[in-house]
């Protein structure tokens, strides 16, 4: 039996060539000849409302506002997930068929769902592709994960490492050396030690995979292709760095425990918060691709 996600409803059924084509307005400032040729290849092989929305909310409107047209986004990832986001907060992502033409920085997300990366190429897919039904993680706070999402330790912010911060920031690690020279004690409200391993409890689908005494560098939830599934993993601390991870996969995750943030699709910060569940909706959105 084909699972949800290999499929498409209605197998090689047309898609509207009827479109409300959202330019998000980072895309107009990253690469305006890039959008200039995604809404010329599209506006020639279908109906297009184009819409240039000057921010969230204006992005909001339009999509609300699609009546029969089929939604197509050009921009980067975030632009994505805030689409999709929208439509299931509206509970009106089981019926919508999304398609994307990736302009931008961050556009990884896009390519790893299969969009294709040229402009031309990609416009077309949204012409002429096929409905592929793909699964959504859902959390407790109605937040949506499109790809992969990664906890990280306690101490890191904005989904960064320390040490991912001193290597940008050559001077920072210098001064910082130079602080803890003058005053080795440590700063008031802050860790000892910014890079202590995290303590947090992992469930997979009720069952714990690892408890609060168990010090963790990591932990990392993304699909398990064809199964319905999240795939789990979770990262050991060790001396030597060199703990074998605990895989699993299941349909809901619960990491709890001391205050956490977590980075989703590369482009979301959440947290901090002390518990969340991520659960799997299979099949519950339906982007065109090649």
């Amino acid at each position: 039996m084909d699972h949800p996600s290999d499929r498409a409803d209605g197998a090689g059924a047309r898609l509207s060539r009827q479109l409300l084509v959202i330019v998000d307005p980072v895309a107009r400032r990253a690469d305006g000849e890039s959008v200039r040729i995604a809404k010329d290849v599209l506006c020639a092989g279908a109906t297009a409302k184009i819409c240039l929305p000057e921010g969230p909310t204006e992005f909001a409107k339009a999509l609300a506002r699609r009546g029969a047209r089929r939604p197509v986004v050009i921009g980067d990832d975030r632009a994505l997930l805030r689409a999709v986001s929208l439509l299931h907060r509206e509970r009106e992502l089981s019926g919508a068929v999304l398609s994307m033409v990736p302009v931008g920085g961050a556009v990884s997300l896009a390519h790893s769902l299969g969009i294709p990366a040229g402009t031309v190429a990609a416009a077309r897919a949204a012409l002429d592709g096929t409905e592929r039904r793909l699964d959504l993680l859902v959390d407790d706070s109605d937040g949506v994960v499109l790809g992969n999402l990664r906890i990280p330790p306690v101490a890191e912010t904005a989904g960064e490492t320390p040490g991912e911060r001193d290597a940008a920031r050559p001077w920072l690690r210098t001064c910082r050396s130079l602080v803890r020279t003058l005053d080795p004690r440590p700063s008031r409200g802050a860790p000892a030690d910014a890079g202590v391993p995290a303590r947090l409890r992992i469930e997979a689908d009720g069952v714990t995979l690892v408890d609060l005494d168990q010090p963790l560098t990591g932990v990392s939830v993304g699909p398990a292709t064809g199964t319905g599934l999240a795939r789990v993993e979770v990262r050991h601390a060790s001396a030597d760095g060199r703990a074998a991870p605990v895989c699993t996969q299941a349909r809901t995750v619960t990491v709890s425990g001391a205050d956490f943030r977590y980075r989703a699709d590369t482009v979301t910060i959440g947290g901090p918060v002390r518990r969340r569940t991520w659960t799997v909706r299979v099949g519950a959105w339906g982007l065109a691709l090649p």
